[in-house]
């Protein structure tokens, strides 16, 4: 089983170079399974025992699923990311060079590992604004799939250093080539892949993105490669563990954020009130009021999912010597005494019990002390909506490269924990304690 789904992963995330993208797709899967759509804008009445979504800026979502029985409920919560890090083009994209190429002015987005980026085939993708006759504005997607640009590195000849250390700069290093002596159209590209005029195009969020295909390698086929597995590879997981998933008490949610590599701190982001403007309105839509939705908060349960750093095989000097972790040696748990991570005695002790039940491998990562690491979605969440959580990944390598290493078997995992997540009851019995019933 861990295979097919290896191989569903990897299709999923070769559909989508954007966040933008990932949406889209998640959007068309809960559609195909039964879900009805949302919007924040409109008047919600919802039912129980259906299934809803809603997404805002078109690169976030959250899924839901009302129970039958919710009278005492809580929210059982499983929350990702949709984005990765990446080269975005500026609005005045085309720079010309003596007259004779034409590059994209692009800055990063993220903490991406630049030389990655370099002498690969690389397209573009991302949304376009498009003015409509009746006045409005609408969003359409665009993905040239084409091997468009490339970012090619300079002559070891020219640069004897690139060896020694080199460092990257983002504004002259990492620039893509895009044309000859075409200047001017870029834009006129983007009109004609949408079947539209150019001076219908009122704005766009558009980036690069790396066309290598995804690979399942290695010896015995264990190990696999692609772009965007963070965090792509756990919101699919996430996806599968929920669909499908029935629990009468609670309401299971699934999120998908945006804009975690920047922080949050967007209105799409985990930052911002919008898990918690959804969670109100389910709240008061079941005909509850404001201490019904306190109660309910106090029962709940995260599990923020973001990929986990594994040991490198040739600098195992860069983890901690017990608290570390393995490709395909199951799902990660990841803490932080300073609460990078959110996960703490209780919200361990209940995933190790949610594990056990799903006959899930457990791992355990800790930075070593002497190091800072990355900060994640769980703990930021939590400012808005204060719940149980636990911080947890899949393990791999090259973490914020254009192409990243992950095992075949771990999604597989993570699949099986999510759907015990969604298939669990939980309820508060105590300031400390947490009850959980099938």
């Amino acid at each position: 089983m861990y295979q097919k789904t290896a191989e569903e992963m990897l299709s999923f995330i070769q559909k989508n170079p954007t966040a933008f993208h990932a949406v889209a797709t998640l959007k068309a899967i809960l559609q195909e399974n039964g879900y009805a759509e949302l919007l924040e804008s409109g008047k919600w009445n919802l039912e129980q025992g259906k299934n809803y979504f809603v997404c805002r800026n078109d690169s976030s979502i959250i899924a839901f699923q009302l129970g039958t029985e919710l009278e005492e409920y809580s929210f059982n919560i499983a929350s990702s990311h949709t984005d990765s890090p990446v080269f975005k083009l500026k609005e005045k994209a085309e720079l010309e060079v003596n007259g004779k190429y034409v590059k994209l002015n692009t800055e990063g987005y993220g903490g991406m590992i630049c030389s990655t980026w370099l002498d690969r085939p690389l397209s573009i993708a991302g949304r376009v604004m498009v003015r409509q006759e009746d006045g409005g504005i609408a969003t359409t997607l665009v993905d040239f799939d084409r091997d468009m640009v490339l970012i090619p590195n300079a002559a070891i000849h020219m640069n004897r250093q690139v060896n020694e250390g080199y460092n990257f700069n983002k504004q002259v290093d990492m620039l893509p080539l895009f044309a000859g002596q075409e200047k001017g159209s870029l834009m006129a590209l983007v009109a004609k892949e949408l079947g539209v005029e150019e001076s219908q195009i009122l704005g766009s969020d558009l980036y690069l993105y790396n066309r290598d295909r995804p690979s399942v390698w290695g010896c015995n086929g264990e190990f696999m490669s692609s772009g965007r597995l963070d965090d792509q590879e756990c919101a699919f997981a996430s996806l599968q563990g929920f669909l499908g998933a029935v629990n009468p008490k609670s309401v299971n949610v699934l999120a998908c954020f945006d804009n975690e590599e920047v922080g949050s701190g967007t209105k799409q982001g985990a930052a911002s009130t919008f898990l918690q403007d959804v969670l109100r309105r389910i709240n008061l839509s079941l005909g509850k009021g404001e201490e019904d939705y306190l109660r309910a908060i106090a029962s709940s349960f995260m599990l923020s999912a973001d990929n986990a750093h594994a040991v490198h095989p040739n600098h195992p000097e860069y983890t901690d010597a017990n608290n570390c972790t393995y490709m395909n040696e199951g799902v990660v748990v990841k803490s932080h005494a300073g609460q990078k991570y959110t996960s703490d005695g209780m919200s361990i002790a209940v995933v190790k019990e949610l594990a056990a039940r799903a006959e899930v491998p457990l791992q355990y990562f800790a930075n070593r002390s002497d190091k800072v690491g990355g900060s994640t979605l769980g703990n930021i969440a939590m400012a808005q909506v204060s719940m149980k959580a636990v911080d947890i990944g899949l393990p791999q390598l090259a973490m914020h490269s254009c192409y990243e290493t992950a095992g075949v078997k771990d999604a597989w995992y993570m699949v099986k924990l999510m759907r015990e997540l969604f298939t669990t009851h939980f309820q508060e019995t105590s300031p400390g304690g947490l009850k959980m019933v099938k």
